[in-house]
């Protein structure tokens, strides 16, 4: 039983009510809540996976098989160079510890431990800030993906061939956008979709579709096809596409500073590089062990934070723009009425471009 002052806030939550009884009490009204708390959080959480269906690195919870073998979707491969030349160091130091006993005594291990709390310390500032970087980009790119959805919508009752300028106007933008980010040619791209003229010096072609799209809102103004108020809320969108155009730009374009990545590569080269020959003397061909894993976790964080740094490079674990580039595309196309749909870009050993 409900109140009818609390029957239009239920009502949304899939809530039936009935006719308020004089005498309610607080517990019926938390019993009515609680009623409907599931259902809300069962229709938000369809919703978030409707919006993250698209992944990069595509693998299951990983196994411990997985965790002992695995290669394909890890970091091993790009820093194996670097662990193999520690092991050789490592093992020079330990033929020499052997061969001279004693020679490296006064090294002790205590600087190390501090100097290795500390380096991880600041590389997990450094891993937060490129992980921020590739999130934002993530983010940018699902605004991306919504507005495209709500302007073909708001077009819907317009015209075929005024729509049909939007829509692939709208496939030019994100395919021009792709290939702005990824440094390959923006008007290839972009004349696959769209037919307007584009000046071959133009320094931002992907912005030149926007506005040709806001033209051509302008003109059906002019002509009365569409009001003022329906301009406005197209006007919006192609305000939205704009924003996340320039917010993919300033990512892209705006590296993390050099001096402070560099800083953390010289020190973790420096630390897996010296730290063998404080252990060589007491733990001789243990030695390996303790710094090959030091090694693989400060290399491969080291790693993996410059892969995070481009979120639209071609990296392993940068963003899929392809994949969705091509969701937009088959969207758009099947709100068009084309029955043949370019495939959906499926991943590849794991990878989805």
């Amino acid at each position: 039983m409900c109140g009818r002052s609390n029957l239009r806030m239920l009502v949304p939550f899939g809530i039936s009510c009935d006719r308020p009884s004089k005498r309610r009490t607080t517990r019926k009204l938390a019993l009515c809540f609680k009623e409907a708390l599931p259902a809300t959080r069962r229709r938000v959480h369809m919703q978030w996976r409707d919006t993250t269906d698209i992944e990069m690195i595509l693998r299951s919870k990983p196994s411990f098989k997985d965790i002992i073998f695995a290669i394909n979707g890890s970091i091993l491969p790009r820093i194996a160079p670097h662990l193999i030349a520690i092991s050789l160091i490592s093992i020079v130091a330990i033929f020499a510890a052997q061969a001279h006993p004693g020679i490296f005594a006064r090294i002790s291990a205590i600087p190390f431990t501090l100097i290795g709390i500390a380096l991880s310390v600041f590389m997990s500032f450094r891993n937060n800030a490129c992980y921020a970087r590739w999130w934002e980009g993530r983010k940018l790119w699902g605004e991306l993906i919504i507005s495209c959805r709500s302007l073909a919508r708001q077009t819907s009752a317009l015209e075929e061939r005024d729509r049909h300028v939007f829509l692939h106007g709208l496939c030019g933008f994100a395919a021009g956008l792709a290939a702005r980010l990824r440094g390959e040619d923006e008007h290839a791209a972009i004349k696959a979709w769209s037919d307007i003229s584009l000046n071959p010096n133009d320094p931002n072609p992907t912005n030149t579709v926007l506005d040709h799209i806001g033209k051509h809102c302008l003109r059906l103004t002019r002509e009365h096809q569409i009001g003022e108020i329906q301009y406005s809320v197209l006007e919006t969108q192609l305000a939205t596409l704009a924003t996340v155009q320039g917010g993919c730009e300033r990512i892209a374009f705006t590296p993390v500073p050099f001096a402070y990545s560099l800083l953390l590569h010289r020190t973790a080269l420096v630390f897996c590089v010296t730290l063998p020959f404080a252990l060589a003397g007491s733990l001789d061909w243990w030695t390996l062990l303790p710094v090959l894993l030091v090694a693989y976790t400060f290399f491969g964080l080291d790693a993996l934070g410059h892969q995070l740094e481009d979120p639209f490079g071609l990296e392993p674990n940068a963003l899929p723009l392809e994949a969705m580039r091509r969701t937009i595309e088959r969207e758009l196309l099947a709100l068009l009425g084309h029955e043949e749909l370019p495939d959906a870009i499926k991943p590849h050993q794991n990878i989805l471009r």
